[in-house]
């Protein structure tokens, strides 16, 4: 089985080896960088399979080294983890919109560290899901070409809107999806949103999903994923 490159960059030189020591010891080559101009040239140079990337550095900040590996054809399906400080909500919200796939709070655990670049590995592999294939998850079944939710085997009435959100998050399971995302899949990007509409849906979803509400997760401050499996 080939080795999966991970690209670091982190300006902070103690947390990098930590990433690094880690990340190696877990059998994953590692190539790094401590500034946002130096990572985007050599990530254009060789891609790697994932990147996980601080946002506060010195120069080209995190934020743009996201917005120009998204914006290039050869880098843009790279999963990015975003590594940001406490407090920088909006810094999240902005990056998961340019693409990023997720994001992990300082000071965190090499454990979860390393649980989270498994995830969008493995995410990666898989196909994504057409927005009419039947989903099947945490007891729940969905079904948009027949307009049908079923808990435990049965139905459950869902309106349109409240379907495709649910389908949307479960096609996902570990996603973090902002409000902007969630409307843009479901209504197109030219809907207007306000948090009240996305945050009302969820409500009347979960009330709907009974005991299996706590498969929809708030992510404070960001939006909304669904829960992974295992």
């Amino acid at each position: 089985m080939t080795k999966k490159n991970i690209f670091v960059v982190e300006d902070e030189e103690d947390i990098l080896e930590l990433i690094k020591y880690h990340l190696s010891r877990e059998g994953y080559i590692v190539t790094t960088a401590t500034h946002g101009e130096e990572a985007v040239k050599a990530i254009l140079r060789k891609t790697p399979d994932l990147v996980l990337l601080d946002l506060m550095l010195p120069g080209l900040d995190g934020l743009d080294v996201c917005r120009a590996l998204k914006k290039d054809p050869k880098t843009a399906d790279i999963p990015i983890i975003m590594v940001t400080a406490k407090g920088e909500e909006s810094d999240i919200v902005t990056g998961l919109e340019l693409g990023a796939e997720d994001y992990i709070t300082k000071p965190f655990s090499m454990k979860v560290l390393i649980a989270r670049v498994r995830t969008s590995l493995r995410r990666r592999r898989e196909p994504p899901a057409d927005k009419n294939s039947m989903i099947r998850i945490h007891e729940i079944e969905i079904n948009p070409g027949r307009h049908e939710v079923l808990i435990k085997g049965k139905p459950v009435e869902m309106t349109f809107s409240e379907l495709r959100i649910l389908h949307l998050l479960a096609s996902r399971p570990g996603w973090v999806m902002t409000r902007e995302q969630i409307v843009d899949s479901v209504r197109g990007e030219d809907y207007a949103v306000t948090d009240r509409a996305v945050d009302v849906q969820i409500v009347g979803i979960r009330r709907k999903l009974g005991t299996r509400a706590d498969c929809i997760e708030t992510v404070r401050g960001v939006g909304y994923r669904f829960k992974e499996l295992g």
